[in-house]
């Protein structure tokens, strides 16, 4: 017959037990977490900057795009980056011509979607539109391994909508870039309300591991940065509309007056007035404040096809890169 002691002694161990189930499928969900692969949606001035500061923090890097002159393009531009940190040289933050190689033999451009089917981290970087990045997420979701994570680099969609195209929920988050992505040192980690706590850990490490400086923040439209930025830049539009001031005034005052780097006008060339556009629109559908509405300038700027500067005209004439001249509107 069993003694009570036996009996206890075989309690403690199934007392135990559970434990070290807990603990082990802890040890395995980290394993699962370690990033080693990475995907990167869009071969854009964004994408190609997530891809790039990925290679040089020693990541594998596969870049998707729908085409093969974008995809030319982005690289182009990478190597173009590069070179200039090989110009700026180690002892001033750059690297070395060998350092350039090495992080160019880890990038690869694809135009098919199965190649990133074992990466461990997916960030979308296309075009601002839901419908767009919803329907990759949705063609990739089957493609690419359960325990990936998927992020996407939108500055003002909701990151929830966007989940609802997946069915890995728990595996979904929001990481911020900012342009350009080799100099800006902000990322935005943005948590949705079904976001697991580990994916959350793992985003923040990883972009620590790129280099940057992660701020945790939740999915509400705009997140921090825009938040407080897209009614700023809208109120610099509605001043010049009202005569308070001229383009070069307005910048020149709020860089000298308030020590910001650049002024709300070359900022909003910098951004790309559509993508702004575009922002107003999301932001004033979810909040109804006009501070978020877009002045009548700026629509008629985007019908014009006037982006900034990456269409060449916008507050400015950037015909001289180095040499803007304002736009007589």
């Amino acid at each position: 017959m069993e003694t009570i002691g036996e009996s206890l002694r075989d309690l403690r161990v199934l007392r135990v037990h559970p434990r070290l189930l807990v603990f082990r499928q802890k040890m395995e969900l980290k394993e699962r977490m370690q990033i080693n692969k990475v995907g990167v949606l869009g071969c854009g001035l964004m994408g190609s900057g997530i891809a790039q500061v990925a290679a040089q923090a020693g990541y594998d890097v596969i870049v998707l795009e729908a085409e093969l002159k974008a995809l030319d393009k982005g690289f182009a531009g990478i190597d173009a980056s590069l070179a200039k940190f090989v110009e700026r040289g180690p002892e001033k933050g750059g690297i070395t011509a060998l350092q350039k190689d090495e992080i160019r033999a880890r990038l690869r451009g694809t135009q098919k979607k199965e190649d990133l089917a074992q990466c461990d981290i997916v960030i979308e970087a296309i075009i601002e539109n839901i419908d767009e990045k919803k329907k990759v997420y949705a063609a990739l979701d089957s493609m690419v391994k359960r325990d990936a994570i998927f992020a996407t680099n939108t500055s003002s969609i909701s990151v929830t909508e966007l989940m609802t195209a997946t069915k890995r929920v728990d595996r979904f988050i929001g990481l911020h870039f900012f342009n350009p992505v080799p100099l800006m040192k902000l990322v935005e980690v943005v948590r949705t309300i079904a976001t697991s706590e580990s994916v959350m850990d793992t985003a923040v490490e990883f972009a620590k591991k790129l280099g940057k400086v992660p701020v945790r923040t939740s999915d509400k439209t705009g997140f921090i940065v825009n938040r407080l930025l897209v009614p700023y830049l809208l109120d610099a539009i509605r001043a010049y509309e009202e005569g308070v001031g001229s383009i070069p005034d307005i910048d020149n005052a709020m860089k000298l007056g308030c020590g910001y780097p650049m002024g709300p006008f070359t900022l909003l060339d910098f951004v790309g007035l559509d993508t702004t556009y575009y922002i107003t629109h999301v932001m004033y559908d979810e909040f109804k404040e006009q501070r978020f509405a877009s002045p009548p300038l700026l629509k008629r700027l985007v019908l014009a096809g006037w982006y900034g500067k990456k269409s060449g005209k916008g507050f400015y004439d950037w015909s001289d890169a180095k040499n803007p001249v304002p736009v007589k509107l």
